[in-house]
């Protein structure tokens, strides 16, 4: 869409037969700084897998590290 006229045009018709889960992903929003690098040494196995899977998913392969430690330690 590239106009206003057009969102709003959107939004005045029922979109009730799009709304769906299928529609919708999970987002997370990052809102702590990250001012704290790590040095990690992974496999080359390991890290073409760490990327394909967060390409995958969508997300930086850095970001889904971070994910996986943020969930393995409960946060």
């Amino acid at each position: 869409m590239t106009t206003d006229e057009e969102v709003e045009s959107l939004l005045d018709e029922d979109l009730s037969d799009y709304l769906h889960s299928d529609n919708f992903k999970l987002v997370n929003f990052e809102f702590k700084p990250k001012d704290k690098t790590v040095n990690l040494r992974l496999s080359e196995e390991m890290l073409k897998t760490v990327k394909a899977v967060s390409k995958k998913e969508g997300i930086p392969y850095q970001r889904y590290i971070r994910r996986a430690i943020e969930k393995s330690l409960g946060e």
